[in-house]
């Protein structure tokens, strides 16, 4: 069970610090094609923000796309080693990074940009869903073994 768990976790975060290491080497003086693609989308939920009245703190989205990057990548390899805090790390960058980047909900229905970006939110959403069963089963697995029934020695 251990080799395969390990293989398991190795395969799965294989796509968090791939998709980072991506993103460093591409980020450059300008952010890369990362923050090209960030940018309106950042702008788009300022704008959101921006309708109940609320103003949003003005933050180089350069810095937004490193604290990403640093998320994805350190979850990435935390969660490999099979260290909790990885995958929390990873849980905080898709629950922020997927309404943000894959904003389906922005596009006629019709469109095949919908489709693409339905497709992504539901790929992070099932990536979110297995790193809860992960945290719940390591941690059913702990009570489970905390709990574990003591045998008393019979004497006769």
């Amino acid at each position: 069970m251990g080799f395969t768990s390990f293989v398991g976790r190795v395969l799965f975060s294989a796509i968090f610090i791939f998709s980072a290491w991506h993103k460093i080497t591409d980020f450059g003086q300008d952010g890369g094609l990362a923050l090209k693609a960030m940018s309106p989308k950042i702008g788009l939920l300022k704008n959101h923000v921006a309708s109940f009245g609320v103003a949003p703190p003005e933050v180089e989205i350069k810095y937004l796309l490193m604290v990403a990057i640093a998320l994805e990548g350190l979850g990435g390899i935390l969660f490999t080693l099979g260290i909790n805090l990885g995958a929390y790390l990873l849980i905080i960058f898709l629950v922020v990074v997927t309404p943000i980047m894959h904003d389906f909900y922005n596009y006629d229905v019709s469109s095949s940009e919908y489709v693409t970006q339905f497709t992504q939110f539901l790929k992070n959403l099932s990536l979110l869903g297995a790193l809860l069963f992960f945290l719940g089963m390591k941690n059913y697995y702990a009570t489970k073994k905390s709990k574990k029934k003591i045998t008393k020695s019979k004497t006769n």
